[in-house]
């Protein structure tokens, strides 16, 4: 739809962090942001790629604190608004507040798709403090449109002004984010955002589909950072959206600059549809779950696939990165390769 704005919220300093094991530096997180604000884009998320607080052996350690790192970004970002997400149960209502302190503008509320209950505190909070408040139901490939609906709804009735269909798994096809957005923008009174994952390789069209649907608001990540194959392409997704004629408010050649020549240089491991990433949407397995699976595979000695698979059988979902290991026992003692 020539003309129609779409705004987009990079997210190479959250999602991404998950590319480099959250190992950015706070020098490292200014850059980019830096480069981000001088290319227009909308909203910069800033954190520990599991949100707020996590920080732990469960998701792993960054370099910097959640404090140090929004000090940093906030710092160099003034058109662009600064965001942050939480998952209700690792970050608190304490860490809500310490981030708004910090000057986060924005807070992307995240829930597993059948839990938007669990969000009410944070997103009442949230909108007390005066911050733009998204609801983001995450794994949404695992619930039907209509089961959607009534998440998102909860959602909208506590305060949400946006509510996020989120591919954590890369596992949706075209025809399924039409059908989820679409279900979503007939039943809300707010916006819709959605989230994509390039695990299966349609990151950018199922962005494309998703705002065709109606989603006023969008995700990606510079050179595709994030977890699993990563997440849709800023600078594509830029190209693209101007190529159709569509408003988005950042400069193209500033976008691929900032890409090629501050965030290309950090990636320590390239976001690819490699065989691991690949099992990951195919099993519609938690994108983040990827690096885990294969320090697994690495220490057991099973395939990392075999793990993806089985965790995709059992349904397995975030916040449950213990079962990783679990799955990956199992299956060596199956193979003979540990004592049953």
């Amino acid at each position: 739809m020539a003309n129609k704005y779409v705004a987009i919220t990079d997210m190479t300093l959250r999602d991404g962090m998950h590319s480099v094991s959250h190992q950015f530096t706070p020098d490292e997180m200014m850059r980019v942001a830096a480069a981000l604000e001088a290319a227009g884009v909308d909203n910069v998320e800033a954190c520990h790629g599991d949100g707020l607080a996590g920080a732990s052996y469960n998701y792993g350690f960054p370099a910097a604190s959640d404090e140090e790192y929004l000090t940093a970004v906030s710092g160099v970002l003034h058109r662009s608004k600064l965001a942050v997400l939480l998952i209700p149960g690792i970050g608190t209502q304490e860490d809500l507040k310490m981030a708004r302190e910090h000057n986060a503008q924005v807070v992307r509320v995240a829930t597993h798709c059948t839990e938007a209950d669990v969000s009410e505190q944070h997103i009442g909070l949230a909108r007390q403090l005066g911050m733009q408040t998204v609801g983001f139901l995450m794994m949404a490939h695992m619930l039907e449109p209509e089961g959607l609906v009534k998440q998102a709804k909860l959602m909208e009735s506590y305060g949400a002004e946006v509510v996020y269909i989120t591919d954590s798994a890369g596992a949706l096809l075209p025809e399924g984010v039409r059908a989820r957005v679409g279900a979503l923008r007939s039943a809300l009174k707010c916006d819709v955002g959605f989230h994509a994952h390039n695990n299966l390789g349609v990151a950018v069209s199922n962005t494309l589909v998703a705002i065709e649907e109606g989603a006023a608001v969008v995700d990606a990540c510079l050179c595709g950072f994030g977890a699993g194959a990563g997440n849709c392409q800023l600078e594509v997704l830029v190209a693209v959206l101007k190529k159709l004629g569509y408003q988005t408010g950042v400069d193209m050649y500033k976008a691929m600059d900032a890409a090629e020549d501050v965030a290309r240089p950090l990636l320590r491991r390239p976001p690819l549809i490699d065989r691991a990433a690949l099992s990951l949407g195919y099993a519609g397995v938690y994108s983040s779950f990827l690096l885990h699976a294969f320090r697994a595979s690495e220490r057991f000695g099973v395939d990392v696939r075999d793990i993806l698979m089985e965790l995709g059988r059992l349904k397995i979902v975030g916040g449950q990165e213990d079962m990783i290991v679990d799955v990956a026992v199992e299956l060596a003692k199956r193979m003979g390769k540990l004592p049953a």
